[in-house]
């Protein structure tokens, strides 16, 4: 592992505890003699080395407020992080969406199963278009979901003025599409929730769109709340970008397919850039176990205990 410093010229101040250790194991003074007559007494070398290293604690103890000093550093794990995801639900409002689907109509269902799905994708930015012959961007794109919480009661179609009535799918999708143009970053996906077959998509025009919506990188998913066979405008549309269309018939059903989604639309991850931070710890750690031992060999394992 590569050692950097940020003052790495205080390391040439090692030299000192460098200087007093050499001192230390080479100096001969100090030494006790003590008479013994008409025996043979050993030099004491393991006494000798005992003793040799707690005095080298203190000079220790100065080698590592040096390289406390010199600031060392260590790389940081690279932090994962999750890529944003753009995702625009286009959702239909036609007088037809009033229709009853499991205990309440297709449009409660639809809405109650992407308020579900946001808790899915949390840190995911969400936006909310509604269509009829007419469009409107009701929830701009944002992270913050309480503004789809409170939606429901005031998208109702039998409460909307007459110029949403109809199903006008081409229209809400590209001003969809020119929302999320406007992003730059993260990716892209757009959700339509619709019960009918869209007259402007007719004529090759769904072709047309679904080529401008892979150009921008805009994978769309579409959900067919009726019992009625799937345009075959919106299976151009979603596999040409790379999405899937599906026809749920109970609101189980529909939930399931809001998960199906969250799953085959999986959250990306990146690793960000390594950072560097101080490495204190270990040079802390030496430093106060080598004080230690240096008090502890006060209390008498020296060279003169009095």
């Amino acid at each position: 592992m590569e050692l950097v410093f940020t003052h790495p010229t205080v390391l040439f101040l090692l030299i000192v505890p460098f200087l007093i250790l050499v001192w230390v194991w080479r100096r001969t003074a100090g030494r006790i003699a003590l008479p013994f007559d008409h025996t043979v007494e050993k030099r004491g070398k393991y006494w000798w080395l005992s003793l040799t290293i707690l005095e080298s604690m203190p000079a220790l103890v100065l080698a590592m407020a040096i390289i406390l000093l010199s600031g060392p550093q260590q790389l940081s794990e690279p932090r994962v992080e999750k890529t944003l995801t753009n995702i625009e639900f286009c959702v239909d409002v036609s007088g037809s969406m009033t229709s009853p689907f499991g205990s309440g109509s297709r449009y409660d269902a639809a809405m109650q199963a992407i308020n579900d799905f946001l808790d899915y994708r949390e840190g995911d930015a969400f936006g909310l278009t509604i269509f009829g012959h007419n469009v409107l961007h009701w929830v701009p794109l944002t992270s913050d979901v309480s503004a789809f919480r409170c939606a429901p009661p005031f998208l109702r179609p039998e409460n909307l003025p007459s110029w949403f009535n109809g199903t006008m799918i081409g229209k809400g999708l590209n001003a969809c599409l020119d929302v999320l143009s406007s992003r730059e970053e993260g990716d892209r996906m757009i959700i339509l929730i619709s019960d009918g077959y869209s007259f402007d998509l007719e004529g090759g025009k769904d072709e047309e769109l679904a080529a401008r919506l892979k150009k921008e990188n805009v994978v769309v998913y579409a959900v067919h709340v009726a019992n009625s066979a799937l345009p075959g405008q919106l299976v151009t549309i979603t596999s040409r970008t790379g999405g899937e269309v599906f026809q749920p018939g109970d609101t189980d059903a529909l939930k399931s397919v809001f998960q199906r989604i969250d799953q085959m639309q999986e959250t990306k991850l990146k690793k960000s850039h390594v950072e560097s931070m101080d490495n204190f710890v270990p040079y802390c750690i030496a430093g106060l176990s080598c004080l230690g031992l240096a008090l502890l060999a006060l209390f008498g394992l020296r060279y003169t205990p009095w």
